[in-house]
């Protein structure tokens, strides 16, 4: 390829002169890449995330404890159980009469030894036991009463029958009314029924809030509520059974 000119020099051929300049560019186009400020320059930036919490270094709080204070208007004294009311009893016996605006018969009392005659099928059955009072008609259960008997075993066990019907019969040894009678058996020369919570002469009720537990002094009591509904269902001659 070489060749020799005219005065004895020898001329290289211009491709020749290609070859190094090839490889000069070469290698350096090698040293620029491989070198770290071109990575910084030509390399694509990977996005971080900023650090959006810091550590910080709180003091461990203190405490300090203190014995409770008890209150001082807390009573010492421990309150005593409340007591059933009573009346005090004096010489009398009991008055039956018919209160209603509206002319009424005569009533007439039955007297000690007079068993009315019944061929229903209505049943009243009082569990002294259970304080308790249920209703029959036939087979059927139609009502079911909290009830209060006598005190000291005051209400007579056996077999009775409602003998009187009175709206609101008095008794005068006690000064009490009681509503919706319904006398079922004498005792000497008062007679015992079934009838609610007495009424006291100055309007109070006697015994509310004890019903369920022996109050009386001999009678059956109901609620004032269900003396009404028994009073309006019983019959005269009503067969009452008094049990433990």
């Amino acid at each position: 390829m070489n060749s020799s000119s005219s005065n004895g020099r020898f001329r290289v051929h211009p491709v020749l002169w290609l070859i190094p300049l090839f490889m000069v560019l070469s290698l350096g186009i090698f040293f620029v890449a491989a070198s770290p400020a071109s990575a910084a320059i030509f390399s694509t930036p990977t996005p971080t995330q900023e650090n959006l919490w810091a550590y910080v270094d709180f003091p461990k709080p203190t405490y300090t404890v203190t014995a409770a204070v008890p209150p001082t208007d807390v009573p010492t004294s421990t309150p005593e159980a409340t007591s059933i009311p009573e009346v005090t009893p004096t010489p009398g016996q009991m008055v039956m009469a018919i209160i209603d605006d509206t002319p009424v018969p005569t009533y007439v009392a039955p007297q000690p030894g007079d068993v009315p005659s019944y061929g229903g099928s209505k049943y009243i059955l009082v569990d002294i036991s259970e304080q308790h009072m249920y209703v029959y008609e036939g087979d059927a259960l139609v009502y079911s009463f909290v009830a209060s008997t006598g005190m000291n075993n005051a209400t007579r066990v056996g077999t009775f029958a409602v003998q009187s019907k009175i709206p609101n019969a008095y008794g005068s040894t006690w000064n009490i009314w009681m509503p919706s009678w319904l006398g079922i058996y004498w005792s000497g020369g008062l007679e015992n029924g079934i009838h609610a919570l007495p009424i006291l002469p100055n309007g109070a009720t006697l015994w509310a809030g004890f019903l369920g537990r022996p109050v009386s002094y001999g009678c059956v009591v109901l609620g004032s509520y269900e003396a009404q509904v028994l009073y309006d269902w019983a019959e005269i001659g009503t067969p009452v059974e008094i049990q433990w």
